[in-house]
């Protein structure tokens, strides 16, 4: 089974990247969808079902699978050997990764509280949030291509 990782590595670590891409739209998305819903759709039935259509959308259709799918094929990597579990940057990279799953499940419970009409959070706290997947990105990249620990 290694063997067959190894020799696919090239293809696994492009849909990895792929994913992890697409994953990383929609965090820097959803966010900013939470801003306008709760700055101009508040009160407003219309809007408001737009928005909801849209957050739901991006999250069960676009996020969910890339989030998935980067699991998969950053596993599939580590199952390749390719990963040197002796050094810090992996560790720093699994942690970094963790924090953005959780980020993720952060936002899909927040899309629930938004379409059930809850609004808890302001527009400006909603757009502190969006900085947090830049901070987890710049960890990740960094640890990967650097590999500085």
């Amino acid at each position: 089974m290694t063997d067959l990782l190894a020799s696919s590595y090239v293809w696994i670590k492009v849909l990895h990247i792929l994913s992890f891409v697409s994953w990383m739209a929609g965090l820097f998305y959803l966010p900013r969808l939470f801003v306008y819903h709760v700055e101009r759709a508040k009160g407003n039935p219309a809007t408001e079902d737009i928005f909801q259509v849209m957050e739901r959308r991006l999250l069960k259709a676009i996020m969910n699978p890339a989030m998935i799918s980067t699991w998969l094929f950053g596993l599939l990597l580590i199952g390749t050997g390719a990963v040197n579990w002796l050094s810090v940057w992996p560790w720093v990279k699994a942690i970094a990764v963790i924090a953005m799953t959780w980020f993720h499940m952060w936002c899909a419970t927040e899309r629930k509280k938004l379409a059930a009409g809850e609004y808890n959070k302001s527009g400006r706290a909603y757009r502190m949030w969006n900085e947090f997947p830049t901070l987890l990105l710049v960890v990740i990249v960094i640890s990967v291509v650097a590999k500085p620990f």
